[in-house]
């Protein structure tokens, strides 16, 4: 019985050190904190929130620092607030450091509260998004910056956590159900615990 609990408390740390090693950005946005949240833009006193997708590539993961791959990339751009809605906004986004225009969506109002548009990014590098706000006749401009193409997609985190998951209950369904295993391992374990 000591075994088992050892066992058990064995799996346990080995899933928490599994979950808490994975990167924290690759969880969604839904759990970010605030303040911590480097996909938001403050333009005065307003929030516009950046988010790119390769849904060819990685499905709906979301990027906005680094976006993994060459290729289709949907770009979308939510506002934290109705009161731009009601303004004039503009988004750029340009290849750095040069400062080539490779995207321009003209000064317009988004009643909805969201923009999105595809971008078919070619080259790899840095680039940067300017979200540059028109309020009564003033500007307000502020930027992102992030790097396309360097090949960092990797295996999405919802992958790895459901992998190890059942990478874990099925290595602990077979020693509980193979005796042979199951000896072996309580052998090891005693000699540990020696």
């Amino acid at each position: 019985m000591r075994n088992f609990d050892s066992m058990k408390k064995s799996l346990a740390a080995l899933g928490l050190l599994a979950v808490s090693i994975l990167p924290i950005n690759a969880w969604s946005h839904g759990g970010a904190s605030v303040d911590t949240d480097q996909c938001r833009v403050q333009i005065g006193s307003h929030l516009v929130h950046f988010t790119a997708y390769q849904p060819q590539l990685t499905g709906t993961t979301e990027y906005c620092n680094t976006i993994p791959e060459l290729g289709q990339t949907t770009v979308v751009f939510d506002y934290e607030g109705k009161a731009l809605r009601n303004m004039t906004v503009e988004f750029e986004i340009t290849k750095e450091p040069e400062g080539t225009r490779i995207f321009y969506q003209e000064p317009s109002t988004h009643s909805n509260g969201t923009f999105n548009s595809n971008i078919n990014f070619t080259e790899a590098g840095k680039y940067r998004v300017h979200i540059t706000l028109v309020n009564e006749g003033q500007k307000v401009d502020e930027h992102i910056g992030f790097t396309v193409g360097k090949g960092q997609a990797g295996v999405s985190t919802s992958v790895i956590v459901v992998v190890l998951t059942m990478l874990l209950a099925g290595g602990y369904l077979f020693y509980l159900s193979n005796a042979g295993f199951k000896a072996s391992v309580d052998k090891f374990l005693k000699k540990k615990e020696a």
